[in-house]
């Protein structure tokens, strides 16, 4: 039986992705309102998130299921590295903290790793299309933000991918290709929709200091619409989303 996974984690997660939109952070970030101090404490969750993704990842590259997403050219890591030392300096790996969320959400990566491995298909899909669908957009709007020149958003550059959306392509084809049954496609997408709430809980702790930053005022008149996404298209990908 051929089950379309790219096609049930699209459907799948639509309301998911519409929820994580509309947390407060993203809005904001989405309107152009960015504060350093949140956004660098953004990217060192993701720090921790993409190294436990990809350490896990790496160790399974010759599982039967999981080789066939092995896409090292995606990897974040090094990149990540390259914006905390523009945010933190060269002292950066002593200067940054794991988050209570991003702790939790490192946690489940690394369980998932060692006892439930093709879950982590669903980290990899709300990752990784999320940054692609949208990651020059979000690029664009963190350099105007905060006035930056070039520096402090490598995570959005994919240097080793030459046409995105025909990456995109493939890795649907990959993941409609796995060697799953039914019952394993709606365990990866439920696993998916329990990784945006775990972006959506990394995104509402850096609401504090956006707040404090530009004004409960402000912040209310951002955040007060409603408005409706996908993963896998381009308005908030990189964030928690991946519009396939």
């Amino acid at each position: 039986m051929t089950v379309n996974l790219a096609t049930m984690l699209r459907e799948g997660t639509k309301k998911s992705h519409t929820m994580a939109e509309n947390v407060g952070f993203v809005k904001c970030f989405l309107k152009g309102v960015v504060e350093k101090k949140s956004y660098r404490k953004l990217v060192t969750n993701l720090y921790f998130v993409y190294s436990a993704m990809e350490e896990e990842i790496e160790k399974l590259k010759d599982h039967p299921i999981i080789s066939n997403i092995y896409f090292p050219q995606l990897n974040r890591k090094k990149n990540l590295e390259k914006d905390l030392y523009f945010y933190y300096g060269s002292n950066w790996r002593n200067e940054i903290e794991l988050s209570k969320a991003g702790e939790s959400y490192v946690n489940r990566i690394r369980e998932i790793g060692a006892s439930n491995p093709e879950l982590l298909i669903s980290h990899c899909y709300t990752r990784y299309l999320g940054d692609l669908s949208g990651g020059q957009i979000l690029k664009s709007i963190a350099e105007k933000a905060m006035n930056l020149n070039g520096e402090g958003t490598a995570f959005y550059r994919f240097d080793e991918i030459e046409n995105e959306k025909e990456f995109k392509n493939t890795y649907r084809q990959a993941l409609n290709s796995l060697p799953i049954d039914q019952a394993t496609a709606d365990s990866i997408v439920q696993e998916a929709n329990a990784a945006f709430g775990m972006n959506m809980e990394l995104f509402k702790e850096l609401e504090g200091n956006l707040i404090l930053a530009i004004g409960i005022v402000l912040f209310n008149t951002i955040t007060r619409r409603r408005s409706v996404g996908s993963t896998e298209t381009t308005s908030d990908q990189g964030f928690a989303t991946a519009k396939q």
